[in-house]
């Protein structure tokens, strides 16, 4: 006798997965900031990009990236010391989508090692349409774009060195992945990494050990540690160590001059939150080989370029991450029924989705506006200084609202958001590497002081342009007058997270006039200017709660 299984019940009112979707055209508020902060053709590239990026290959290769995390090799079958660190072919294929697309190199690619122009590298050079893309990118798959931001910012530090730039810039613009494990020059394409922070310092990169005995001209061996050392499979990376002359700035390749393995150990992988695919690790320098870069006692100012480069690439890797929460999020309110109706369409749902899509218009605007004073550095000065004080401030703002965002899009799903099916635990558990990497919050919001103390007149100059572009705003006023008080005053450190704040919320509503509609930039205005945001779905948006859902996601 043959027994049929019979069914239990019929599966229905679940949300159909949103894959092979145009990540870029479904996107009206990142499509209008790159026609209104990008060049010409700028708009026409990330469409395409979208497109690839949002089919169902792409999304699956990012859940395997990260269900698979790096392994680390210490040893090869015969006990030889190897210190290779093993990835998913996932974060491969990864990696190679995204160094294809020019995000390792886009900016650079008109540069000469040696020319004027190399130490000129932020006038002009798509710095918007790049970080649109890295945007889209970051929404799919945020883990790999850490050595891919590291190797397009380690070009910044290197300019000064012409004979590292001709060797090393070449490789970089060809936009070839090679993962095979041997010296750089032998390469079609590198990746550059780098390490900074050491055990005893973290951000206080001036306390670090580590020594570097100079071996010959501008040669030199490195001994001791670093706590933080991302992506150990790069083919070079930027470190810093105590030379003879104090802090200093070394080029250190994975492979000596003459072929052999480098004196990097590997000690372990760290376990980490989130940025699963992406490897993260404790390092020993046992007389690890190095060029010197920059002159001897400063290495700080030698790396500033590159961390500025690094900080706009996590502020336009959180919008991305908050726009795919959002998203998805959407996506769901619009197929799911409850109680007799779609979730899109019960009251207090819809608030919480339009609080959400105003905050990801603010930061998407404010990304790609800050991108386009990069662009402008050379050619406007307060486009330089915007560039220098705003970055800690917008990434300070950015970067830190992404977690509760994304929570609370994942809350918009319920249960189906809090498994590993849905992306957004992944998300979720990625979104507060960009607040804490390259410095946390109150770095930030001292560095934001540092920068408008040093110049003040220009400093007033960047705070007068935003408050010229939000005078019809409500509460641009106010905020501008608050924002100059916290720039001198009576203890302006104990006012740096307020007047920081309010720095990056004025600067999001001047971006929003340039690129979206007035209602988006009023309703921002009114809610996050003039009244103080307390919780997604607590403010009354009003008639533009379905402009503002529409444009995160078109399809009613």
């Amino acid at each position: 006798m043959t027994l049929v299984a019979a069914s239990t019940h019929e599966v229905f009112n679940q949300t159909p997965p949103f894959v092979d979707v145009n990540l870029a055209g479904l996107d009206a508020p990142l499509m209008g900031a790159v026609r209104a902060f990008g060049r010409a053709d700028d708009a026409q590239k990330l469409l395409a990009h979208g497109a690839a990026m949002g089919t169902a290959d792409k999304l699956e290769l990012a859940r395997l990236a990260n269900e698979n995390p790096p392994k680390l090799k210490p040893y090869d079958p015969r006990g030889e010391r190897i210190d290779f660190v093993e990835f998913h072919p996932a974060y491969h294929e990864l990696l190679r989508t995204s160094i294809a697309a020019g995000l390792s190199s886009s900016t650079w690619e008109h540069v000469t090692p040696g020319s004027v122009e190399a130490g000129r590298h932020l006038a002009g050079n798509g710095h918007v349409a790049r970080s649109a893309m890295h945007y889209v990118t970051a929404g799919v798959e945020d883990g790999h774009l850490c050595p891919v931001t590291m190797t397009h910012a380690a070009v910044a530090a290197l300019v000064p060195v012409p004979e590292h730039l001709a060797k090393l810039l070449p490789l970089i613009c060809s936009r070839n992945y090679d993962p095979t494990f041997r010296p750089f020059w032998e390469k079609s394409g590198v990746t550059l990494g780098m390490g900074m922070t050491e055990k005893q310092g973290g951000s206080d990169v001036r306390a670090n050990t580590t020594r570097a005995e100079p071996i010959g001209a501008r040669e030199y061996e490195i001994t001791g540690h670093k706590w933080f050392m991302s992506a150990p499979m790069c083919d070079a990376f930027l470190v810093l160590a105590q030379a003879p002359g104090g802090l200093s700035c070394f080029l250190m390749p994975r492979f000596r001059p003459d072929g052999s393995l480098n004196g990097l150990r590997f000690q372990r992988l760290k376990d980490k939150l989130g940025n699963r695919s992406n490897a993260s690790s404790e390092v020993e320098f046992v007389k690890a080989f190095a060029w010197g870069v920059g002159d001897e006692g400063r290495g700080v100012p030698t790396i500033i370029e590159m961390v500025q480069l690094t900080r706009l690439d996590c502020i336009s890797s959180s919008a991305g991450m908050m726009r795919m929460g959002l998203a998805v999020a959407i996506h769901h309110a619009r197929h799911r029924t409850a109680f007799q109706r779609k979730l899109v369409d019960q009251p207090a749902m819809r608030a919480t989705l339009a609080d959400l899509a105003l905050t990801a218009e603010g930061a998407t605007a404010v990304s790609l506006r800050l991108a386009r004073a990069f662009d402008r550095m050379r050619e406007d000065p307060i486009e330089a200084a915007s560039a220098r004080l705003l970055t800690p401030a917008i990434k300070f703002a950015v970067c830190k609202t992404a977690p509760g965002f994304l929570y609370e899009a994942m809350e918009c799903l319920g249960g189906n958001g809090y498994v590993e099916e849905s992306p957004l635990p992944r998300l979720y558990r990625e979104a507060p590497v960009n607040a804490i990497w390259e410095g946390s919050g109150n770095i930030m919001a001292l560095d934001m002081l540092r920068a408008a103390g040093r110049e003040r007149d220009a400093a007033q100059a960047v705070l007068a342009r935003l408050a010229e572009q939000a005078r019809d705003l409500p509460g641009a006023k106010n905020c501008a007058q608050a924002i100059s008080s916290g720039f001198g005053g009576p203890d302006p450190q104990l006012r740096a997270r307020a007047t920081t704040q309010r720095l990056a919320a004025l600067a999001m509503a001047g971006a929003l006039v340039e690129c979206a509609r007035p209602a988006v930039a009023e309703t921002f205005a009114a809610t996050r200017l003039e009244n103080e945001h307390t919780m997604f779905g607590a403010a009354n948006l009003g008639a533009a709660a379905d402009l503002l859902i529409e444009r995160a996601l078109p399809g009613g």
